[in-house]
């Protein structure tokens, strides 16, 4: 039987005479070498080959357990003959995990370099702006100053802690009225009470249940207006001229660095000039730039910010100082229509019956 009828993918060419050559031996031989012989042969019949040797390097490059043939060449009559031996393929496997493990270990190895280089800017830096604050606190440091700005910005601070006292004056007032107004209508309600268990005093104490719930109606549309006015003087505190004090912290913090490099090239400028020294000023009058930039910017931020809240304090506490009086003298005048009138100019609306909450008024 021929390895070709045992697998397609064989192609075997055999001669006449190697056949009769062939032959002959096999009629000397033993039955026991035959078959070890035809065992071999049908071992290596069961891998296809081509004469090309294209089908083998396709399955090569199939994966990791590939195996990498070599085909073994004896002389004729050996048992070993056309067998063909197999060695694990691992070269492909390298170069595929080489590539990304250096790759990998370069971007950790810049993202390390740069974070050092941000790290040693930061330590010089806060080295410079904490040398010019100690510096200044001694009398021994110089302090860019402007006169103008600077008297704008104490006005400001001194202003946002009276409006922050006012506040809380408000609020203090609204808690305190918000009892007595609860105790208006309890005491109303009991008014009313006894006047259908009195009728004795029926119209008596229905007179008294009467006023007590007209106080606790106007009470409430008062409520309502301080409640309103608190929480717009609340917004101008806690939030425009918090923002602007924002700004001006970063304006402080800049003019800290400004005068910190400036004092460092003045000191450079006035030792000697020579190889070492001359990149050193260079490098500092760059530095200074940027820091002298950083501060002329946020001081024309500052001071067109002061000038925009001015405007805005005026405009807001005029509408609130005027609802203010009006509601609060309309109540205790009596002045119910009024009263009203002045909730509806304003676009003030009382929080509908049974909402939860310590306040039962909206603030809008």
């Amino acid at each position: 039987m021929s390895a070709a009828g045992e697998a397609p993918g064989l192609t075997v060419h055999s001669h006449p005479a190697t056949a009769e050559m062939h032959a002959r031996d096999s009629e000397s031989d033993s039955e026991e070498p035959g078959m070890a012989e035809a065992q071999a042969r049908d071992s290596a019949a069961e891998i296809p080959v081509t004469s090309n040797g294209e089908d083998m390097k396709h399955m090569m490059s199939g994966g990791p357990t590939l195996k990498e043939t070599r085909i073994v060449s004896s002389s004729y009559g050996n048992p070993s003959e056309g067998i063909i031996e197999a060695e694990t393929y691992r070269g492909g496997l390298k170069n595929a995990q080489s590539g990304p493990v250096v790759i990998t270990d370069e971007i950790s190895k810049n993202i390390a370099l740069e974070k050092l280089e941000q790290m040693k800017k930061w330590s010089i830096s806060t080295y410079k702006c904490t040398r010019q604050v100690l510096s200044e606190k001694l009398g021994r440091g110089s302090k860019t100053v402007d006169l103008e700005l600077e008297s704008q910005i104490e006005i400001l601070r001194e202003t946002k802690r009276k409006y922050e006292n006012l506040l809380r004056l408000a609020r203090q007032m609204a808690s305190q009225f918000y009892q007595v107004v609860q105790t208006q209508r309890q005491l109303g309600d009991v008014f009313g009470e006894l006047s259908v268990k009195s009728p004795e005093l029926h119209e008596e104490f229905g007179y008294n249940a009467e006023t007590q719930k007209l106080l606790c109606k106007n009470g409430e549309t008062l409520l309502g207006a301080i409640n309103f006015f608190i929480a717009s003087v609340n917004t101008l505190v806690n939030k425009t001229i918090e923002d602007t004090l924002i700004a001006v912290k970063q304006y402080e913090n800049a003019r800290i660095e400004y005068d910190a490099y400036r004092t460092d090239l003045e000191e450079l400028n006035l030792g000697p000039r020579d190889a070492v020294t001359i990149p050193k000023i260079e490098q500092s009058q760059q530095q200074f730039q940027i820091h002298k930039e950083r501060f002329d910017k946020l001081r024309t931020s500052v001071s067109i910010k002061l000038k925009f809240l001015d405007e805005n304090k005026i405009k807001v506490m005029h509408n609130q100082l005027l609802l203010f009086h009006n509601a609060v003298s309309a109540y205790f005048a009596g002045n119910q229509h009024q009263l009203e009138q002045v909730l509806k100019q304003f676009h003030i609306k009382l929080k509908a019956p049974g909402s939860d909450g310590p306040s039962w008024l909206e603030e809008q």
